[in-house]
Formats: structure tokens, C-alpha cells, sequence
């Protein structure tokens, strides 16, 4: 990584998404309401949010999730901070020199406030922004990224922004994928599902306000200024590491998971994978692109609840991939991401 004067030193912000504090319901609960208060997650006038996300979503929901939580809680927390916390360690290593790794979450902690005060403290040239999500997301990206500089903004004599776009095409990035895909033997398996985490249609509907979502061929191709929708970045992912892995289009299926209502993106992952075992398939080999870290949503949807509804669709084995997480060639993708961010 080329650095800005043979004085300088950047503070690199590794940014996810977030996690509770503890596998308990009150830590899970207001996770949960931090999150989904958000107004880029849930865009709702702000009292139907607040009634539908305090009086429904969280009572409901958060119970269930704390148990979730419970099933994969690990020695340093969830499986994302745990993963986050070993990325930036082995990044750490990698870059070397003065400059610093730090992390943030988006909702809970280690909080963006923290990093911000600790890297204004280090006396640092720049702070290079990395939002951890391949596919740009106005619930993801979008609002890590406005929060980040909107607590700049309070904070005086701090450095220079730089924030790193989007991956989802990035060659060291499908690299990593195709580099995890192949520690199995991809011939034991009939089928390949790549799942990304859904959106609400209304997301989707603001980039393409005078287009239906519907009748979108970004399945097919990516269409012009597709850079700016996380459906046809998606697809574009997927197309990517089909071709990376020489799977031909009847081998692999792409769909979206974690759903809260029917008027999300689609296929959903389920009834995907319940409609390969009505088709008499196996074996399946499962990827969730739009996840640099395993979480909740991989080692317990994918990873449990949806090999369980794929075995009993009469399926033998729906094998989750595991997600990027620390590995060699992620921390190697990620270095040159950052590195590249710095020439444009």
C-alpha cells in the first residue's frame, strides 16, 4: 500500500453492519431497535416505523433471534465480531508499517464514535473508509457511510475522508471466493445456489424510478448505470463466480434470503432450495456473496434452518459454504481493494 509522504499514516476503518453485546434478550432487543429504526432499513413515514418496528418487529422477533444468537455466540461474541476482529489482525500484519486497522459496527459496538475518537487520537493523515459489503445498499452502505461522516463532521482537526466503493466485481474478490469454493470437490455436488441478502422491492424501485423491477434483465446482463442497484450487482456477482467456477446457467440458481415480507427481492432462497430437491437434486454447495464474514443469517439460516428444509424436501446434503471470513486470499483481495481505492 503506497502511503501519502514518507511521514504519513492512515487509519483504515473496516465498517460491518452489527451485533448485539451479549447473546441475552435485552442486549438482542435493542440491537434489534437501533437497527431497524434506521430510516435507510426500514423506510417508513417515522410513526408507522416506530409502531411497526417497537410494537411488532422487535417484541416479536427478538426472542427468537436471541436464541439464534445463543446457538453460534463465540469466546470473543458473535460470529461476525469474531471474524471481523481476525480480518483485521491478519490486515493488520499484511499492511504493516504506521498505518492502522481499526473496525466498527454500524448498530452496537465496537460503536463508529469509538473508532472516530480513537483514530482522531492516533494523529493520523487520512482515514480510509471500508464498508465490508460487496454490493452497494442504501441499508448497508449507504447509512454506514452518512454516519461516518456525519460524526466527522462534529469532530475537529480530523483527517481526510477516503471511502472504497463497492467490490462486487472485483477479480481479487471473486478470486477469494473461488479460492474458499474450492477446498470441497465441486464434482460431488448437483447444484450450485448463490444468496444474497434481501431488500425491500421499494429499495430497489428508488434506483429505477420510471422502470419496473419486474421486467429488469439484469439477470441476464448488466444494464446501463447497473453499478447503482444491488439486485443487478448481485447477479452480476453471481455471474462472475459461475463463470470463475465454469458452472454452465443450468448448474447454478441465484436467490435472496432473510426476507420480512412477500414485497422483497425474489426468488427467495427457501423456496429455491425446496424447489431443487422437488427436482430430485442431492447434493447442493451454498454461497452467500453478499457476506464477507459468517453471521446469523449464514451459520444458522443457510447453515441450519435451510439445510433442515432441504433434507426434508428429500435432499441429502445442502453444504453452506463458509463465508470469506479471515482467509488468506480475502485479506489478500481486501489489501488490494484498499490499495487500488487510493489511485482514483
Amino acid at each position: 500500500m503506497s502511503r501519502l509522504s514518507e511521514n504519513s499514516r492512515k487509519a483504515i476503518l473496516l465498517l460491518n453492519v452489527g451485533t448485539p453485546d451479549k447473546a441475552e434478550l435485552g442486549s438482542v432487543r435493542k440491537y434489534l431497535s437501533e437497527f431497524l429504526n434506521d430510516p435507510l432499513v426500514v423506510d417508513l413515514p417515522w410513526l408507522l416505523r416506530k409502531i411497526l418496528v417497537n410494537l411488532i418487529i422487535v417484541p416479536f422477533r427478538a426472542p427468537k433471534s436471541t436464541k439464534l444468537y445463543q446457538q453460534v455466540w463465540e469466546t470473543n461474541g458473535s460470529p461476525l465480531l469474531s471474524n471481523t476482529l481476525k480480518l483485521q489482525t491478519k490486515l493488520q500484519a499484511k499492511i504493516g508499517g504506521g498505518d492502522q486497522v481499526f473496525i466498527a459496527m454500524r448498530y452496537g459496538n465496537p460503536s463508529i464514535r469509538l473508532a472516530l475518537n480513537q483514530i482522531k487520537k492516533g494523529a493520523f493523515d487520512q482515514l480510509i473508509l471500508v464498508p465490508l459489503f460487496p454490493q452497494y445498499a442504501q441499508s448497508t452502505s449507504q447509512t454506514a457511510i452518512q454516519e461516518v461522516k456525519r460524526l466527522v463532521a462534529t469532530l475537529n482537526d480530523f483527517p481526510p475522508l477516503k471511502i472504497v466503493g463497492q467490490f462486487y466485481n472485483h477479480p481479487e474478490f471473486i478470486q477469494a471466493w473461488v479460492s474458499r469454493a474450492k477446498e470441497y470437490d465441486l464434482n460431488l455436488f448437483d447444484h450450485f445456489v448463490f444468496s444474497f441478502h434481501g431488500l425491500p422491492l421499494s429499495h430497489i424501485q428508488k434506483i429505477h424510478p420510471h422502470h419496473d423491477n419486474a421486467n429488469c434483465m439484469c439477470n441476464i446482463e448488466m444494464p446501463p448505470n447497473g453499478q447503482d442497484c444491488y439486485k443487478a450487482t448481485c447477479y452480476a456477482t453471481a455471474r462472475q463466480l459461475a463463470f470463475a467456477l465454469n458452472l454452465k446457467t443450468h448448474n447454478y440458481s441465484i436467490a435472496f434470503q432473510s426476507r420480512l415480507s412477500k414485497n422483497w427481492l425474489s426468488p427467495f432462497t427457501d423456496k429455491v432450495i425446496l424447489r431443487l430437491a422437488k427436482e430430485g437434486k442431492k447434493k447442493v454447495l451454498i454461497f452467500a456473496p453478499s457476506f464477507v464474514a459468517d453471521c446469523l443469517e449464514t451459520k444458522v439460516e443457510l447453515g441450519v434452518e435451510y439445510a433442515d428444509l432441504f433434507r426434508k424436501a428429500g435432499g441429502e446434503k445442502l453444504q453452506l459454504l463458509e463465508s470469506l471470513n479471515d482467509t488468506d486470499a480475502w485479506v489478500k483481495a481486501l489489501y488490494a481493494i484498499i490499495s487500488e481505492s487510493e489511485k482514483n
